[in-house]
């Protein structure tokens, strides 16, 4: 069957486009140290850069649900991609030509950012649309590809800086914009099939009237708070608790986590019709609540990062899973829908870190106290996922 009619080139090609997403994610983090030496960056115009890169993500968030109805999702996603591959090109070259360096390093942001924004919000819907049998289970496995992007940003990046120096790291950026570059191409050819039906597509005031939509708000809020607010520190439990270098705590700390988060979406996918999606979602993030206790109370240091590791297989489900039940519940919710619970996603992602952070600097510095806070997240996450089955259950359509 040739690319043209064969979804599983479509699925395949949303996967790359997760991947593509890790590299406009994470890439940029591994160079904070070299930007801050040879552009004499400060540490507050490093930190803007994460708050900028997500920033604009927000926004694309916001506002892409006009730009995909009028440009349609196939060149939506060309574009996404071209935007993520130009931003990479820009990021190597402005800044060396530019008189501003981080002038320079904010357009490749914008850019960058601007597809990492469109992809989270396309992605997902053209993979729900697809034809395929076991929708929870490829919805799983398409967001463990963003784990994998993950875990190979850093380490065919580290690898790459440790054999060709870290001062070409312009070379790598623009390796690493092939791959949207090449998924661009491949998104001309693919079949993306009808989100919904012509014209009965929900709008915002619609699913806004629901119970349900406020219900999975807050369930993806809380997915994010919970990922994030713990893997933001994964990183600082490795260096400072364990006494390692930077490279050492990103790849025991961060990508440990990435590949624990990536084995649990992996494995659900493969046996999500013997798992009840929202049983499941109780139980992990039950599992949550444990990590994130065992993280900040730990004895040791290394028991310290094992519950961060293990907080990443218990945060797996929760990104893909809303999703998923936001597609079972509303049908006709389209672009939309997915466009609102990205958004939400992505505030829980910015959000959750930051509580973390502000109350263990309330408490003296003390992160076992922030970390206490972020239980918060998952204990919300499991009261709305049981009034979601409830909910569902009252109107008679529970899948579970």
């Amino acid at each position: 069957m040739s690319i043209r009619n064969n979804y599983k080139h479509t699925i395949f090609a949303c996967e790359i486009g997760y991947v593509t997403q890790a590299i406009v994610n994470n890439f940029i983090p591994l160079l904070f140290l070299t930007f801050q030496k040879n552009f004499e960056i400060s540490l507050d115009q490093i930190a803007l850069l994460i708050t900028f890169n997500f920033g604009v993500q927000l926004i694309v968030d916001a506002l892409s649900v006009g730009f995909i109805k009028k440009a349609g999702y196939r060149s939506a996603m060309i574009f996404a991609h071209l935007c993520a591959a130009l931003g990479l090109v820009c990021l190597a070259v402005l800044p060396g030509v530019l008189p501003n360096a981080y002038i320079g390093i904010l357009i490749s942001i914008i850019l960058y950012a601007i597809g990492g924004g469109l992809l989270e919000v396309m992605v997902s819907p053209i993979v729900e649309a697809c034809p395929s049998d076991d929708k929870e289970g490829v919805m799983s496995i398409l967001h463990s590809f963003y784990c994998w992007g993950h875990i190979g940003v850093v380490v065919v990046s580290t690898l790459f800086f440790y054999i060709a120096g870290i001062d070409c790291w312009p070379v790598m950026a623009c390796l690493w914009a092939v791959v949207p570059l090449i998924n661009s191409i491949y998104f001309k050819y693919v079949p993306i099939y009808d989100i919904v039906p012509e014209g009965r597509g929900m709008s915002f005031m619609a699913l806004a009237k629901t119970k349900m939509f406020w219900i999975l708000i807050l369930m993806m809020i809380c997915s994010g708070a919970s990922e994030q607010g713990m893997s933001q520190w994964a990183s600082a439990f490795a260096e400072k608790g364990l006494g390692i270098s930077k490279t050492a705590g990103d790849l025991l700390g961060p990508c440990m986590f990435a590949l624990t988060m990536g084995i649990a979406r992996w494995l659900y996918g493969k046996y999500s019709e013997k798992m009840p999606l929202k049983k499941t979602m109780i139980l992990c993030s039950g599992l949550c609540i444990f990590s994130y206790r065992l993280a900040g109370a730990a004895a040791t240091p290394w028991l310290g990062l094992a519950g961060c590791i293990l907080c990443g297989f218990s945060v797996g489900i929760m990104w893909p899973g809303t999703f998923s039940i936001g597609a079972t519940s509303f049908r006709n919710g389209g672009t939309v829908l997915f466009a609102m619970l990205a958004l939400a996603g992505d505030i829980g992602c910015a959000a959750g870190p930051a509580a973390v952070g502000f109350v263990a600097d309330a408490a003296g510095q003390s992160l076992k106290s922030g970390l206490g806070f972020g239980i918060l997240f998952p204990c919300v996450l499991i009261l709305m996922t049981v009034l979601q089955l409830y909910e569902t259950k009252k109107g008679g359509c529970s899948n579970d």
